[in-house]
């Protein structure tokens, strides 16, 4: 018997059921880390308002039936129906000023969860949409009136896919932080109402990267800190810097809010260093570039690949710190180096 193969060989998937058939190749995993992701996509869309100045804050909620309810108090530009039920991947509006340059799209999101409902206060009114694995269960139906505006999402990931449904509170409390830091007119809570008692935690950073610092181990009072545009490398850039004393040196890098960890931007933080106070400089840094038009390498995309980033981080860096050397001449050398 000879097998055939031609056209109507091939499956072709269309929409969310493409989602559904394949997840993996949405969300990287049906584990802890894919479970975690369906959260990050609705929560960072929802701050993602706020950095663009339509909304103020975003509120997270771990409910008791396993639901996850993310709370905004704008109205997403998009009509939310379309965003729940289009697959859509591709960059996201507003470049440097969101979080994720890469949009998954609340589609994914629907079409992994057993049941999602999503409630819209705009107008007077509110708007209601409800749905069960991608489907539609009731078209969108108003119901009630609105006292100002907002955006609902409640969501319970599918059983069926994933491999845990039960989401980690210290997981999500240490992107949150991150979040907040790298984002400083972010204001988000967390609750989680799963046990006898709700525990709720704000996250708030006005302080920037400079308080990231302090919670790698560094004396936030003598962080160097640069924050800075330049239209050369299309993005800006927040860092501090401080040596590292007789803690182990670390450095934390991120492209537009997202932990990467090579590329770019350290070679740039690095040339910027060494050209002041030499390779061999002991410092404790948060290195954080938000790009217009991120570029990224690797199997992964797990490596900067801007080039323009490099020369803009190195040349602010260096004057940064022949600024603080000049001002301190007897502490440039001896306290960042072994």
């Amino acid at each position: 018997m000879t097998d055939t193969y031609d056209a109507s060989s091939i499956v072709v998937l269309e929409g969310l059921e493409a989602v559904r058939k394949r997840p993996g190749m949405y969300i990287g995993s049906t584990g802890e880390r894919g479970l975690h992701h369906l959260l990050y996509e609705v929560a960072e869309s929802a701050m993602d308002e706020v950095l663009l100045g339509h909304a103020d804050r975003v509120e997270v909620a771990l409910l008791a039936d396993g639901s996850v309810r993310v709370t905004h108090d704008g109205v997403y530009r998009r009509p939310l129906d379309e965003q729940l039920t289009v697959l859509h991947l591709g960059a996201r509006r507003g470049g440097r000023h969101v979080i994720s340059w890469f949009d998954l799209g609340l589609s994914v999101v629907n079409a992994l969860s057993d049941r999602l409902v999503a409630e819209e206060r705009h107008g007077g009114v509110t708007n209601r949409q409800e749905y069960s694995r991608g489907e539609p269960v009731a078209p969108p139906h108003p119901t009630g009136p609105a006292d100002g505006t907002g955006t609902t999402i409640t969501f319970r990931p599918d059983p069926e896919i994933f491999e845990t449904v039960t989401f980690d509170r210290s997981t999500l409390t240490e992107r949150f932080r991150e979040l907040a830091a790298l984002n400083r007119t972010l204001d988000l809570t967390l609750t989680d109402a799963r046990g006898d008692v709700p525990h709720t935690e704000r996250f708030h950073s006005p302080d920037g990267v400079r308080e990231f610092l302090a919670r790698l181990g560094a004396d936030p009072a003598e962080a160097i800190v640069v924050e800075h545009e330049d239209d050369r490398m299309g993005g800006s850039m927040a860092i501090a810097l401080a040596p590292a004393g007789d803690n182990e040196p670390q450095i934390a890098t991120f492209a537009n809010s997202r932990r990467i960890d090579d590329g770019t931007h350290l070679e740039g933080f690095r040339d910027g260093v060494a050209a002041v106070l030499g390779p061999d400089a002991r410092l404790t840094a948060v290195v954080s570039v938000k790009l217009d038009e991120p570029s990224y390498e690797g199997s992964c995309r797990e490596i900067l690949g801007n080039t323009p980033v490099r020369a803009c981080v190195a040349e602010a860096v260096q004057q940064a710190l022949e600024t603080w050397r000049d001002e301190h001449p007897e502490r440039a050398a001896a306290p960042t180096t072994r």
